[in-house]
């Protein structure tokens, strides 16, 4: 790679190919602050069951009141960038290209939460066969990253998705159904979401 940027090598890592080798594999990677990539396989791992998917009462309420509109792959950079505007972050400027890619060729999604045309929510991963593995979240309005996981998981269903991969689980992740199980029932999970006939977008059903 002699002749390459410092950025140019750090894209070369993530070659949308290696990525995907990587998630059907059980690693993701993420950016370490320094020019380097670190790849995770945690054990165990969390997911959300999406047979046991649980709406807590105040969320059911914000839902009864519609309050965002929900859009589908419409600002999928815009959400990318959202998701890494904190104070400390994993999603660096290559991070954010390399999914841009995987978004070009349809391998990487986001779930959108829109209010008054403005962005103010969503979430963003990538999906193989019927897994799909969240990668990240932002709120810019109360529960509006909520709001998209549930839409995210609504679409899961509704297209047979066998595998919703959270990485790790968090306390407000937990109180919807997250849970973390062993890396080998992890693994015995991916291997059957990832032959099921199914996609994210389109028809559904290939």
């Amino acid at each position: 790679m002699s002749g390459l940027t410092k950025k140019e090598r750090y894209l070369a890592k993530l070659d949308p190919q290696l990525l995907l080798n990587a998630y059907c594999s059980g690693v993701f990677p993420m950016g370490m602050g320094n020019g380097e990539i670190g790849w995770f396989s945690p054990d165990p791992r969390g997911i959300i069951p999406l047979d046991r998917f649980h709406i807590p009462h105040g969320l059911d309420r914000t839902l009864k009141k519609r309050p965002f509109e929900i859009r589908i792959n419409t600002a999928f950079r815009d959400v990318i960038k959202g998701c890494s505007e904190r104070k400390e972050t994993w999603i660096d400027d290559s991070i954010i290209e390399s999914y841009c890619r995987l978004y070009d060729l349809g391998f990487a999604h986001s779930v959108e939460a829109w209010k008054n045309d403005e962005l103010v929510g969503g979430l963003y991963g990538v999906s193989v066969g019927g897994a799909f593995f969240g990668e990240s979240m932002f709120s810019r309005a109360t529960d509006a990253s909520k709001v998209a996981l549930v839409h995210l998981i609504g679409r899961l269903r509704e297209r047979r998705f066998l595998l919703l991969d959270t990485q790790w689980t968090t306390a407000h992740l937990k109180t919807m159904g997250a849970e973390n199980i062993p890396k080998k029932e992890y693994m015995h999970l991916l291997t059957r979401a990832l032959r099921a006939e199914t996609r994210f977008e389109g028809d559904p059903y290939i």
